[in-house]
């Protein structure tokens, strides 16, 4: 049976992380108060912002950046964005 956990960014009741994705405290906050499905998500807005900003997460200050990101996204507000960013469309697949 899966590990269930009460998930701060969805706000339900969802399967958990099968282990910690991130160091230290953090990650184990994450790993304690942040779904499966709420982790997927946010590696797809933090892929969105590498891509968009063309962060390199190997530089001190890009993955300072992307950790405020992180921390905004699952226990925050949530981010915003980058303005020229637009999700694909089915037309956009042709």
């Amino acid at each position: 049976m899966a590990r269930m956990v009460q998930c701060r960014k969805l706000g339900k009741l969802a399967e958990g992380l099968e282990r910690p994705t991130w160091p230290g405290e953090l990650g184990q906050r994450i790993y304690e108060e942040i779904s499966a499905e709420a982790w997927k998500d946010w590696l797809g807005q933090q892929t969105i912002l590498i891509n968009e900003y063309k962060l390199n997460p190997l530089d001190r200050e890009h993955k300072k950046y992307l950790i405020g990101q992180m921390e905004a996204y699952l226990f925050g507000d949530g981010i915003e964005l980058p303005s020229a960013w637009r999700a694909r469309t089915e037309t956009d697949q042709l």
